[in-house]
């Protein structure tokens, strides 16, 4: 069996992004896996470890990680669980969630670092550092245009700035 790709130059060119994208989530999954992390709780400590007091808010973690707030705390209670994490509720308003990286949180994210480093390194292996800029960039205003469509529909104008 033969099989020709139909694909526009445009869908080859999302796809690569996307294919590049598992490939990098799968990889890091893996490197966290080995501590007891997923790809979501892992981000959850790297956005709690450069918060002011290595703190937040459950609802602007979720904001950052664009997690809804059911999932968010599913996550927050396995990290919690774990030892990863302390939730607590804010001391100026008892309605709010505060997450804290805990010890042992902060012990892994620097366990993971030089690994991380490394994986990153690998992926991005051969690129100048004007490419990844530029790499950046592009992509930067390709998440701007597909936010632009979720609002607007397929009526959103592209953004052609970088």
């Amino acid at each position: 069996m033969n099989y020709q790709s139909d694909l526009s130059e445009d869908e080859k060119i999302l796809m690569a992004i996307v294919r590049a994208a598992e490939s990098f989530k799968r990889a890091a999954s893996s490197l966290f896996g080995k501590y007891e992390l997923s790809f979501p709780q892992y981000n959850i400590l790297r956005v709690l470890d450069a918060s002011d007091d290595g703190q937040t808010r459950i609802t602007e973690v979720s904001r950052i990680m664009l997690v809804s707030g059911a999932n968010m705390t599913g996550l927050a209670k396995r990290l919690e669980k774990n030892g990863f994490i302390v939730r607590k509720s804010d001391p100026k308003d008892e309605r709010v969630t505060l997450l804290q990286v805990a010890s042992k949180g902060k012990t892994v994210l620097a366990e993971i670092e030089a690994s991380r480093d490394e994986l990153l390194e690998n992926i991005l292996r051969g690129f100048s550092a004007e490419e990844k800029k530029t790499i950046f960039n592009m992509v930067r205003r390709l998440l701007r245009n597909t936010r632009r469509l979720g609002r607007n529909g397929e009526s959103g104008s592209p953004d052609n700035s970088d």
